[in-house]
């Protein structure tokens, strides 16, 4: 037989385990995606007939925001594929820089405010200008 004291131990630590498994649940489903990160999907075309543009380079740059230390300025480079779309996973939301630079084309670059979860950002690249 259990003791009256032993019995209230025994339901302590069941309680214990039970909410210790609740919130390592909460955590996990947490963890599996941040709720300030984005997806982009950038496609790149250029020309009268909105070609894509394969290999082209495409940078991205923002900031980390840090608590204790200062911001981290993070840049990726990324190269088109052969339908001229690049896919960079995880970005945070706010403003982002985007850069494109393809032979034969003008260079171009602004910044996107980025504010759903995934996001499609057309880019057309134009002729540069003729120098004489």
């Amino acid at each position: 037989m259990l003791t009256k004291l032993s019995k209230l131990v025994f339901i302590a630590l069941a309680a214990f385990l039970l909410t210790a498994t609740h919130a390592g649940a909460q955590e996990d489903s947490k963890s599996d995606k941040p709720s300030g990160m984005a997806k982009l999907r950038i496609e790149v075309t250029a020309g009268e007939k909105n070609k894509p543009v394969e290999s082209a380079s495409v940078y991205v740059r923002y900031v980390e925001e840090r608590a204790l230390r200062k911001d981290k300025k993070i840049e990726m480079n990324v190269k088109t594929n052969k339908d001229g779309v690049v896919r960079v996973p995880d970005v945070p939301k706010g403003k982002v820089l985007i850069q494109v630079i393809a032979e034969g084309w003008k260079t171009f670059g602004r910044w996107y405010d980025i504010t759903g979860d995934e996001e499609v950002i057309q880019i057309k690249l134009e002729k540069p200008p003729r120098w004489y």
